[in-house]
């Protein structure tokens, strides 16, 4: 099986011409956080910056915007009324398809609470979104009842499971995927038309029954909104153009290697996600080098 090495990262990563704009380098849109997980939609908008995309747009509930726009002033806002749950209601299903024409790629379901308005939005996203889509965390658990909805999709889908959502993914318990991570992402990905990257100790990315592993990162990762920082990496580098297999293999990587600068300067016990975000320009430049 191959392992995911700097000189794979180094030729994947997006060459910037000396004429580009924040259109020509990547345009994202997230659709992220709910009433309780602002900082889920911060984690992830501040990543996916950092990563290099020129212009992050962001779809969130009213009740959150305070918070992340002051976290994140770089980014762009489209702010919605809350549902009854306080995440995004039904009805921003329409505008949230709209922003996504003017973008190059989507990340839905950071933070964004599992409820009938979100199963709603992540099913419109995945049927009618013309643009790559990353779903993550609860943007999994919507898509979970409606898995075979992604063979219909024309355009790439990449899934970021951990155990627990593979499990809801697939029905396999999770005991199972544990002792057979190769063997779930391999079989997965042969009858469902996704990237998968199934996250843990050696992140594996799939796609097509074939697989990889990543050797970088360590148990200081282990922590609340680590997950949310490599989904909006991933994201970020596929609105720059890079392919979706090939940006998931980047992703994994250098999300491991800025865990482990962080870990080499603030031990396991100590490092937090918005550590390992600092620390991607130092994983960036590690592997250009």
């Amino acid at each position: 099986m191959k392992v995911i090495d700097k000189d794979t990262v180094k030729s994947i990563m997006p060459k910037r011409s000396a004429d580009a704009n924040k259109y020509s380098v990547g345009s994202l849109l997230c659709v992220v956080g709910s009433r309780g997980f602002a900082g889920a939609a911060v984690m992830a908008l501040r990543a996916a910056y950092r990563t290099g995309a020129g212009l992050v747009r962001c779809a969130l509930p009213e009740s959150i915007y305070p918070i992340v726009s002051a976290a994140v002033p770089e980014a762009v806002f489209a702010v919605f009324p809350d549902s009854q749950s306080g995440t995004l209601p039904e009805s921003a299903a329409k505008d949230i398809l709209a922003l996504s024409k003017k973008c190059d790629a989507v990340l839905a379901g950071c933070g964004m609470g599992l409820c009938p308005d979100t199963e709603s939005i992540v099913c419109s996203l995945l049927e009618y979104c013309e643009v790559p889509l990353v779903l993550d965390a609860d943007g999994i658990n919507a898509a979970a009842k409606h898995i075979d909805v992604l063979n219909k999709r024309e355009f790439p889908t990449v899934l970021t499971p951990h155990e627990g959502e593979m499990h809801r993914l697939t029905g396999v318990p999770s005991k199972i995927i544990r002792e057979n991570r190769v063997e779930c992402a391999e079989k997965f990905t042969e009858s469902v038309a996704s990237v998968l990257v199934l996250k843990g100790k050696d992140t594996l990315v799939a796609a097509d029954g074939n697989c990889c592993v990543n050797p970088t990162g360590n148990p200081g990762m282990a922590v609340a909104g680590s997950g949310d920082v490599l989904a909006g990496m991933l994201a970020s580098l596929i609105a720059q153009g890079v392919k979706p297999f090939e940006a998931a293999e980047a992703a994994v990587y250098l999300h491991g290697l800025a865990g482990d600068i962080a870990k080499d300067e603030l031990t396991e016990y100590s490092m937090l996600p918005t550590d390992i975000i600092e620390r991607i320009p130092f994983a960036i430049k590690n592997v250009l080098a």
